[in-house]
């Protein structure tokens, strides 16, 4: 019989499967629809392992955090349809969760006991690539130790957003307003995106990447060795002013450096505090996205 595209839709609506598994899962149901979800469902992990080479750059940044530290992780699917689904945001829910009693890398996280599953985290997620119908990975995780403020931004439930933040602080003064400036931090650090806590910790090589470009950018001024080389050290402590989270104007107050700002909320906190460390993941960051036609797709699904 034939298949219409408002079918593959309503299909891929109810179960999150792939455009072209609808078509076919209605194909070998005659077009029942409840049949043809219970065939999506009955291809289980069989089905996963043909949606493992697609590119996965959407999905969500789920954080969470107990009395010992905080974690972040990003678990990416195909399509933002697809972490719109109350299945997937539970995954990352809970993977976020299991991954607090890890040392907070990948392996560790991929490798933790699901809840009440009886399978470790990574085979929770391949078996919801069957069951949604979509290449879904656990792509990376992070963990800060102590007191540490958490964020998301443009959050669309509880802990689960596009980007999520981590800054952790330490200091033997009041906890709750230090983690309380740290979450401030925790905003800033998504708005501006720096690239290290301190100068000492920036890439080297991304120093003398810029270094390189100041020195050739000086020499064409003409100016002798000696007024090269303050022009180079001038210019470099403006890049550091740029990208160390430290020494960068702080977003909610520009008159004051992060580290100036610190310092002026340790009247609250009631102690000296220190910045000891940040996180920062953007969904899909650094991952080559594919362009699709979502029309066209739909026309190709149809036509069978």
């Amino acid at each position: 019989m034939s298949i219409s595209a408002a079918q593959v839709k309503q299909l891929r609506e109810m179960t999150g499967a792939g455009m072209m598994d609808c078509k076919a899962a209605l194909a070998e149901t005659n077009g029942d629809m409840e049949a043809a979800v219970d065939w999506l469902r009955t291809k289980g992990i069989a089905k996963a392992d043909k949606k493992a080479g697609r590119t996965a750059a959407e999905g969500l940044i789920g954080v969470a955090s107990d009395a010992n530290g905080a974690v972040v992780v990003e678990l990416n699917s195909e399509t933002d349809f697809v972490a719109r689904n109350e299945a997937f945001q539970d995954i990352v829910r809970t993977t976020a969760t299991v991954a607090l009693s890890t040392d907070g890398t990948v392996d560790a996280v991929g490798a933790a006991a699901y809840p009440d599953a009886g399978k470790n985290v990574v085979d929770v997620i391949k078996d919801a690539v069957g069951t949604i119908g979509e290449n879904m990975n656990l792509r990376r995780s992070a963990k800060l130790s102590g007191t540490v403020a958490t964020y998301i931004h443009n959050q669309v439930a509880d802990g689960l957003g596009k980007l999520g933040v981590l800054v952790g602080i330490e200091t033997t003064g009041n906890a709750d307003a230090a983690r309380a400036f740290a979450r401030q931090v925790a905003m800033h650090v998504a708005a501006i995106n720096p690239l290290a806590l301190t100068a000492e910790e920036v890439d080297p090589a991304a120093v003398e990447r810029e270094k390189d470009i100041f020195v050739a950018q000086a020499r064409e001024s003409g100016k002798p060795d000696n007024i090269i080389e303050k022009m180079v050290e001038g210019r470099l402590r403006k890049f550091y002013e740029e990208v160390v989270l430290l020494k960068q104007g702080f977003v909610l107050n520009p008159d004051l450096t992060v580290e100036q700002a610190l310092k002026a909320a340790e009247q609250e906190i009631g102690a000296p505090a220190k910045l000891t460390g940040f996180v920062r993941f953007a969904l899909g960051e650094g991952v080559e996205k594919e362009e699709t036609d979502f029309a066209a797709e739909v026309a190709a699904a149809a036509k069978g």
